[in-house]
This record gives structure tokens, C-alpha cells and sequence, in this order.
């Protein structure tokens, strides 16, 4: 076999293995770009320069991927659209959209950004009304244990990062466009709000009355946390954003209290994650390797540092920022570590010589 027929069989491969791409592989793409926001934060302005580079291209790439699976393995794509625990995965990818869009704002460009905004919006409409209608419908169902998991809260996360692009974006944006802009991101911050508490309340359920092993709590249920960060990153820019709208200037006390509740809700959480987390990862069947789903794990930590940061300069508490001066290496060391998993594969898959026994 020629050289070039060898190549072109490898690129043959490597696409089919878009048949099996995760729905909720744009966590690459939140993680990455969160982490960048919280080091611009931080100070750390190279890295965030840096991974803003890198999550435009992962950004690209997973579009690119998902694309050829919705052409070429569209059945494959429908059956994980209709399955209970691969469904919410989907709106990772409206998320990954907002984040991308909240990086370009920082980056100064706004009508790449717009653009992200408006196509966000449209994602989260199909998504949400098409994945809600298709599992109300459906004759056959899993019991609770078996078709909740944490991704179900990328409902939450989404929705919380269409409130948050979209009030970022009204700064920017001239009356009385501005005004109907915040209209929007306060609208999608309650409902964001609403399916928070109708979810978590499913999820604690699960917790509490069922068999709970090792191998049920995966990585995404750190989203538990990190759908509390956006909806507070989202609440604290809308609560800077009071004097340019008069109904979140009157609400402003239930802003305050809605953001610093979502925050401590977040908050909580974190403690009895890690509790999980040590009991499942030294159980001895399960081993820290790597797995698409710590992206999952990573978007939060970020997330948590970067809501901690602008919630503390919005309402004025100083004495948070110390939290998110520990956080954000917290973030990094995780992404990190994920990254070099990341690379450790894909090279696996190419260089077979390098892939494990």
C-alpha cells in the first residue's frame, strides 16, 4: 500500500470516530475557556491569552465533529438525542458557545461575539424544547436512578450562559436595545433558577433513596456546583448592570439576595464532592485515568473562581476574593491535568506503539 493510501486510510479512521463522540465533549471548550477568564482574572494575562488561542480552535474542531456526525452517522446522533443520560450532553454545546462568546468579549471582539450570541440563542431553543418534548413523550422510560445523572443541570448551565452573554453584551449595546437586552438576561437567570431547583431536587433523590456505588458518580455531578457559580456570575453582572435598566435597579435587593444564595448553594457543595470523590477514586477499581468527563469536573472550579471574583467586586465583599486568589490555581492544576490526559490519548490513538497494554 502506498504511503498516501495509508494516510488516507488513518483520516478515514480517525472521522469514523466521530460516530462515538460524546454530546457532551464541548466541556472541553467550557473548561478551557473558563479557566482563561478566571487568569485574566488573576492576573495570569499570557495563559489566558493563551488558551483563548486554543479554545478557538477546540471550539472549531468539535463543530467540525459534530457536523460530520449529524451527515454521516445521524443515527447514532438521534439515538443518544433520545436517551435519557446522553441527551442533556447536547447543551454543552450552547454553554461552550457562551463561554467562547464571553472570551471574545474580553478580547475586544464584539461582533464575532454578537454573532455567537445570536446563534447561542437558536442552539438553546432547538436543544431545550427538542430534548424536554422528546423525553416527556417517550413510551419507555428508565427508573430515576438509572437515567439522571448531573448533566442534566447543562439545562441549567446553558440557559445561565445565554443570562450571562446576554447582559455582558448589553454594556455594549445602545438604549433602548439595552434595555430589552438585560430584560432577556434576567428572564433567562430565573429560568435558569427554576430548573436549578426542579432538577437537584431529583438529583438529591437519587442520592439519598437509592443505591449509590463508586461507579455512579461520575465527573458531571460537579456540575452540582457549577450551575450555582454561573447563575451567580450571571446575577452579580446584572446587579452591576442596575443603572442601566430601571426593573433591576427596583430589584436589586432580590438580586443581591438570589446571588449570594445561588453562591453559598454552590458553595456547599463543594465539600461533600470531594468527600465523593476520594471515596470513588480510591476505590481500587477505580483508577484516576483519564476520561472526556473531567472536563465536566474542571468547568466548575473555574467557573467558581471566576463568580467568586465578580461577585465579590459587585457587592462590594472583599473578603471573598481570597477564595478566588486559592481557586484559581485549583482550576489550573485541573485543566492541567486533564489537558495532559487529553494529548496522552490522542496520541495513543495515533502512534499505536504508545498506547497502553
Amino acid at each position: 500500500m502506498q504511503p498516501f493510501d495509508k494516510s488516507k486510510r488513518r483520516f478515514r479512521l480517525r472521522m469514523r470516530g466521530a460516530r462515538r463522540l460524546s454530546p457532551a465533549y464541548f466541556a472541553l471548550v467550557m473548561a478551557t475557556g473558563i479557566v482563561s477568564i478566571a487568569s485574566e482574572r488573576a492576573g495570569f494575562h499570557p495563559i489566558a491569552v493563551t488558551l483563548l488561542w486554543l479554545n478557538a480552535a477546540q471550539f472549531v474542531v468539535l463543530w467540525v465533529l459534530t457536523s460530520w456526525r449529524l451527515v454521516r452517522y445521524r443515527r447514532a446522533l438521534i439515538a443518544d438525542l433520545t436517551d435519557h443520560r446522553s441527551a442533556p450532553g447536547f447543551l454543552s454545546a450552547v454553554a461552550a458557545t457562551g463561554v467562547m462568546a464571553n472570551q471574545l468579549i474580553l478580547a475586544g471582539a464584539l461582533n464575532l461575539a454578537l454573532g455567537l450570541w445570536i446563534f447561542g440563542i437558536l442552539l438553546w431553543i432547538i436543544l431545550t424544547y427538542t430534548i424536554f418534548a422528546n423525553l416527556t413523550i417517550m413510551e419507555s422510560k428508565p427508573t430515576i436512578d438509572q437515567g439522571i445523572t448531573g448533566a442534566w443541570l447543562l439545562a441549567v448551565v446553558s440557559t445561565q450562559a445565554i443570562s450571562l452573554l446576554s447582559a455582558l453584551l448589553a454594556r455594549h449595546i445602545s438604549q433602548p436595545l439595552r434595555l430589552d437586552v438585560n430584560f432577556l438576561a434576567l428572564s433567562m437567570l430565573l429560568w435558569g433558577g427554576m430548573l436549578y431547583i426542579s432538577i437537584i431536587s431529583l438529583i438529591f433523590y437519587r442520592y439519598m433513596f437509592f443505591k449509590f456505588s463508586p461507579a455512579d458518580f461520575v465527573p458531571s455531578y460537579w456540575i452540582n456546583m457549577g450551575a450555582m457559580a454561573i447563575s451567580t456570575l450571571a446575577g452579580s453582572v446584572l446587579i452591576e448592570n442596575a443603572a442601566d435598566a430601571w426593573f433591576l435597579d427596583e430589584l436589586l435587593p432580590f438580586l443581591k439576595g438570589f446571588t449570594i444564595f445561588f453562591w453559598a448553594a454552590g458553595t456547599w457543595w463543594i465539600p461533600l464532592l470531594i468527600v465523593l470523590v476520594v471515596w470513588r477514586h480510591f476505590h481500587r477499581r477505580f483508577p484516576l485515568r483519564y476520561d472526556p468527563a473531567y472536563w465536566s469536573a474542571v468547568f466548575p472550579l473555574g467557573m467558581y473562581t471566576v463568580c467568586t471574583y465578580e461577585m465579590s467586586s459587585a457587592m462590594r465583599l472583599d473578603f471573598l476574593r481570597p477564595i478566588a486568589d486559592v481557586f484559581i490555581y485549583v482550576a489550573l492544576l485541573a485543566w492541567t491535568a486533564a489537558f495532559v490526559g487529553l494529548v496522552r490519548k490522542l496520541a495513543s490513538n495515533m502512534i499505536p506503539a504508545l498506547s497502553p497494554r
